[in-house]
C-alpha cells in the first residue's frame, strides 16, 4: 500500500499505531534548547482534539530529521509499535529514499560511499574518522546523479544506516555538499532555514498488520525545488500503481 500528500501539511498516513507526516523545513521533531514548539507537541495536540482523548497521549518518533530538512517523519501511538518499528530501523528493514540538490556534481555519478563518522555533540556537528577510532560508527549510503538543470545537480540517496548527520557529510565528501548546508560547505540558498534535502519516500512492513506499505511525499513548494519537481514526481509514481 502507498500513501502520499503533495505541497500540505496535512497527515501523509494515520492509524491507530502511527502517524506519518511530512515535515518542513525549519520544524523540530523532538525539543531542543530553543525551546521552539515540535511536531510532537502540535501532533499530540492534532491526536488529542480529533480522537477527544482524556490525559496525556502517547507519541514518540521513531526516528528524526535535522531541523533544516524537509519529508516523511514516523510517529508511533503505541509502545508497541514504537518497539516495533525501533527493531525494524536497528534491522535495517526501512528503506528510505532521500532527494538532494547541490551546486557541484560528484566526483563519481552513482556509487556506494562506506565511512565511519563521529559526532561532536557539543558543536551539533559530525565528522569523518577511522576505522577503529573511538565512537567511530559505519555510515553507508548509495546515491547516483538523477538530473541536472540550471547548473544545480539532483541526487537520489538511499542510506543503508542513520548517523547523525549522514548524507549531509557523505555527499559532501563525494564533492557534492547541499546547497543551503553552510556547515558541511554547502553554498547558499534562497532561504537559511531551508537545506535542499528531503526524505522523499519509506518502505517498511506495518508493525502490527504485517503489511508492506510505502509513504511518499514531494518537497514543500519553493523556488530551487520546483526545478526538479518533476523528476521527483516520476520518481513516486512507482507507489501509485
Amino acid at each position: 500500500m502507498s500513501y502520499h500528500v503533495y505541497y500540505c501539511t496535512m497527515v501523509l498516513y494515520e492509524d491507530n499505531h502511527l502517524l506519518i507526516v511530512n515535515k518542513r523545513n525549519g520544524d523540530l521533531v523532538q525539543g531542543d534548547q530553543t525551546k521552539d514548539k515540535t511536531i510532537l507537541d502540535t501532533y499530540k495536540d492534532y491526536i488529542k482534539k480529533r480522537y477527544n482523548k482524556p490525559g496525556a497521549v502517547f507519541l514518540h518518533p521513531v526516528h528524526r530529521l535535522d531541523r533544516p530538512v524537509s519529508g516523511c517523519v514516523i510517529l508511533a501511538r503505541t509502545s508497541k509499535a514504537l518497539t516495533r518499528m525501533n527493531e525494524l530501523f536497528r534491522k535495517d528493514e526501512v528503506k528510505k529514499t532521500y532527494h538532494l540538490i547541490s551546486y557541484d556534481r560528484a566526483r563519481e555519478q552513482e556509487g556506494t560511499i562506506i565511512q565511519y563518522i563521529i559526532k561532536d555533540t557539543t558543536k551539533n556537528r559530525s565528522k569523518l574518522a577511522k576505522k577503529g577510532q573511538a565512537n567511530a560508527k559505519k555510515a553507508e549510503l548509495s546515491f547516483l546523479l538523477a538530473a541536472a538543470a540550471n547548473a544545480k545537480f539532483l541526487y537520489e540517496v538511499h542510506p543503508k544506516t542513520g548517523r547523525s548527520h549522514q548524507i549531509r557529510v557523505q555527499m559532501s565528501s563525494a564533492g557534492s555538499p547541499i546547497i543551503g548546508d553552510l556547515k558541511y560547505g554547502g553554498k547558499k540558498g534562497i532561504d537559511d532555514r531551508i537545506i535542499y534535502l528531503h526524505c522523499t519516500s519509506m518502505t517498511f512492513v506495518h508493525p502490527v498488520r504485517k503489511e508492506e506499505m510505502t509513504v511518499y511525499t514531494l518537497p514543500y513548494k519553493d523556488q530551487i525545488w520546483d526545478e526538479f519537481k518533476g523528476f521527483i514526481k516520476d520518481y513516486v509514481s512507482q507507489f501509485k500503481k
